[in-house]
């Protein structure tokens, strides 16, 4: 099996922490390792190093060889700048293809997200192959606590085996009263944005559903060929359609499956969700500084200076070197 972790998002919502220069996915948020380097050792008992494969922008390249030095210099796709999800798998896609010959499973994910229970997390991905070995676009939905606003849904239909489900459809973020009636149906999971297929099953979906994007691809194709795979593509790449691979292959594909899980998944996308994974005092606030606290709870601070609660409900208090952000809990989303 291989490996494609995206390694490209700016991460703009852990400002001020996460920056151009230090995007979300390499800061050690959550433990002593980075976001990026947790994804990495979770895949580790499944997945050789050699055939785990991380894309990211030009500009970020160098950030992913220091934090995995143990990943093999190759195994870094650069993307010229990032145009989403699509673009990036059908350039990663080719990569792959040039470097395979036989049609691999591949397992496509994010670089920051977390997974508590890395157990099950591996059982569903064997789970998932068994499905992408029937030619089937597999993804996984997690399983729904509350009517969020900020992921998007999958809506399942009949099992087609084990515990693997139809895909119906997929919806964008709703609004709450949507998300609501989602819940109340049981039909409906997050979108985790995680994915596996055959590597000759996704390349024939962006053949038949992405014709533009796959017309660029063998541009660049052509170009790897005479040039090889250092050569600028900076003029062919940005012609690509920004679109995520949900839209562009997943809502069209006709053999779409979901497996329901509940692994201890969170995308951490905000300073509340943060919040919401960490180890908590017995006022439930989360304070990565010296402190005092007075009749203060349900607080977020990240800090290197000695700070001092009062009177304090739902907030979070980030302070770099250069800059500290206040906001209420209820507005780390903005």
């Amino acid at each position: 099996m291989i490996a494609l972790i995206m390694a490209g998002g700016v991460g703009s919502r852990f400002w001020p922490l996460s920056r151009k220069t230090m995007p979300k996915q390499f800061l050690n948020i959550v433990s002593e390792k980075s976001m990026i380097q947790m994804t990495v050792e979770r895949l580790k008992p499944l997945i050789n190093i050699k055939d785990i494969y991380v894309v990211t922008s030009n500009d970020q390249k160098e950030l992913v060889r220091s934090h995995l030095p143990e990943l093999p210099d190759e195994n870094i796709i650069a993307e010229p700048f990032g145009m989403n999800t699509a673009p990036c798998i059908a350039l990663s896609n080719l990569y792959l293809k040039r470097k395979y010959k036989n049609n691999e499973t591949v397992i496509v994910l994010p670089s920051d997200h977390l997974i508590k229970d890395e157990k099950n997390f591996l059982e569903k991905i064997k789970l998932a192959e068994k499905g992408a070995d029937k030619g089937y676009l597999v993804t996984f939905g997690i399983k729904p606590d509350y009517p969020a606003t900020g992921y998007g849904y999958i809506e399942m239909s009949e099992k087609l085996f084990d515990e693997i489900y139809i895909v119906n459809s997929f919806k964008e973020k709703p609004n709450l009263e949507t998300a609501k009636h989602f819940l109340s149906t049981g039909q409906f999971l997050w979108n985790s944005g995680m994915f596996i297929w055959k590597l000759e099953t996704i390349i024939d979906e962006f053949s038949k559903h992405q014709p533009e994007m796959m017309n660029l691809i063998k541009e660049i194709s052509n170009i790897w060929d005479k040039e090889g795979i250092l050569a600028s593509i900076d003029e062919i790449y940005k012609k690509m359609p920004k679109l995520p691979v949900d839209i562009a292959i997943m809502e069209k594909a006709q053999k779409k499956a979901v497996i329901p899980v509940d692994f201890g998944w969170s995308d951490v996308g905000s300073w509340k969700a943060l919040y919401d994974v960490l180890e908590k005092d017995e006022d439930n606030n989360v304070i990565k500084s010296e402190n005092i606290v007075i009749d203060s709870k349900n607080n977020l601070v990240l800090s290197k200076k000695l700070i001092s609660l009062i009177g304090m409900e739902n907030i979070a208090l980030i302070e770099t070197d250069d800059a500290i952000l206040l906001v209420n809990m209820n507005r780390t989303e903005d």
